[in-house]
């Protein structure tokens, strides 16, 4: 089946965007289904702990022989895990991680203390790392060394002291590559879970996994839900969804480069949004062609053939302004800019995670090597979210200090607001300072 072509001029247009802009979406039933098992299985993992994940991994993971003992990678694979990738992957990994650790170190160059002094006052706004977080990287379809890269060089560089990786194993075992990169980003510990039952042991520690402050990574819709369910208990980057991408195509695209981007993001999962947005008649039958071909050879075929029927389309807008409103009215994670002039563009785009400038800024670069990051806002969520950085990592404390003369000229405001409010103890809190200090006769 090929990707439908939605046009602006179809009377029931306005009905079939705002359905397209309203991703995948979990029925009802499903999404009770899921909150329930999670919750059970965060109960099941406060109550015993190590126990639990044990059992949890024997029977989601299909890990028999689990044990308590193997719950952590020995600190000895993870530190020989470089060597165990070959030479081409090693320099990859290193290349990519550089690159990452260059962009993500100019962001903490804008981390900076902030004091005021002022009538006696003397307020300052500092910035403290967080000590401990916890990387979830899925296991699923793939193994996914980018993630560790993404999320652990920007919490590195902000200097959080101890960082840690929960991921599931696959056929009993981490995989080197996932070791090889969390070696090369800098983690300290690796554990062998996965699932909701992982984020369970983050937020609330077990025998053998701490308790961290911050929970970030992507996962499948249980480890969503387990996220969202923990928040509070400790902080989180972002609950995501599947992923998604825009791209904006006039006429001096290539389709079949196009068409390559949209299913790049396709062959995530069968929920994976692909959308492209041109005024080109002519561009949207091509790109619809270049699909078709392209998924005739892509080994992941079956997961994104599902992905552009359910969840894709090429919207043929009437002109560009129109079709830039259409972008910024979807938000999404990716948006591609594969039109003449691209650079242009960017000043008039306000709701993307990422957007990616010209022909040759392929959105897959941005997925590994050239050091933005990937961890991106889901399901629209850009309107109000950022991508990750440094500044995730990072928490504020506010610091006051006054003197005695400010006191005396601010306390009786204070005291008069704070009754105002009906708080009288604020207001003798105040109060008892304005008294003069009773002498000591004794002395």
């Amino acid at each position: 089946m090929s990707m439908r072509i939605l046009s602006s001029s179809d009377p029931s247009f306005a009905t079939h965007f705002s359905r397209l802009a309203l991703r995948a979406q979990a029925d009802s039933s499903s999404a009770r289904a899921i909150e329930d098992s999670v919750r059970s299985i965060i109960d099941a993992v406060r109550e015993k702990r190590d126990a639990a994940l044990v059992e949890l991994s024997r029977r989601f993971d299909e890990r028999p022989e689990m044990t308590e003992a193997a719950i952590e990678v020995p600190a000895e694979r993870l530190r020989t895990s470089v060597g165990k990738v070959s030479q081409a992957t090693r320099e990859a990994l290193a290349r990519a991680h550089a690159r990452i650790e260059r962009f993500h170190r100019a962001q903490a160059q804008d981390i900076k203390t902030t004091r005021v002094v002022y009538e006696g006052i003397d307020a300052q706004l500092l910035a403290r790392p967080l000590e401990r977080v916890g990387l979830y990287v899925p296991g699923g379809r793939a193994q996914y060394p980018s993630t560790v890269l993404m999320n652990a060089t920007p919490a590195r560089v902000a200097g959080v002291k101890e960082l840690v990786v929960v991921t599931p194993a696959r056929k009993g075992e981490v995989s080197d590559l996932v070791l090889a990169a969390a070696q090369i980003a800098g983690v300290d510990r690796v554990f062998s879970v996965g699932g909701a039952q992982a984020i369970a042991a983050l937020a609330y520690g077990t025998e053998t996994i701490p308790k961290v402050d911050k929970i970030v990574g992507p996962g499948n819709a249980y480890v969503a839900e387990a996220k969202r369910q923990v928040f509070g208990h400790v902080a989180i980057d972002q609950i995501a969804g599947p992923s998604e991408v825009v791209i904006l195509v006039d006429a001096s695209a290539n389709p079949d480069w196009v068409a390559a981007d949209l299913l790049a993001q396709a062959e995530h999962d069968p929920r994976a949004a692909a959308v492209a947005i041109t005024w080109d008649p002519n561009m949207a039958v091509a790109i619809q062609r270049a699909i078709d071909d392209a998924l005739v050879t892509l080994p992941t075929a079956t997961v994104a053939g599902a992905s552009i029927r359910d969840h894709g389309a090429i919207v043929l807008a009437p002109d560009v302004n129109v079709a830039v409103e259409l972008a910024n009215r979807y938000a999404p994670e990716h948006l591609g800019l594969a039109v003449s002039d691209a650079s242009s563009y960017v000043s008039r785009i306000q709701h993307a995670g990422a957007v990616f400038v010209g022909h040759h800024t392929s959105e897959a670069l941005g997925d590994y090597n050239a050091g933005v990051n990937h961890v991106l806002p889901t399901s629209g969520s850009a309107r109000f979210s950022s991508p990750l950085s440094v500044h995730d990592f990072i928490k504020r404390m506010s610091v006051l200090e006054v003197n005695e003369d400010s006191f005396s000229l601010l306390a009786e405001d204070a005291a008069h607001l704070a009754r105002e409010e009906g708080l009288e103890g604020h207001a003798r809190a105040l109060e008892a300072r304005l008294k003069p200090t009773p002498k000591d006769d004794s002395k």
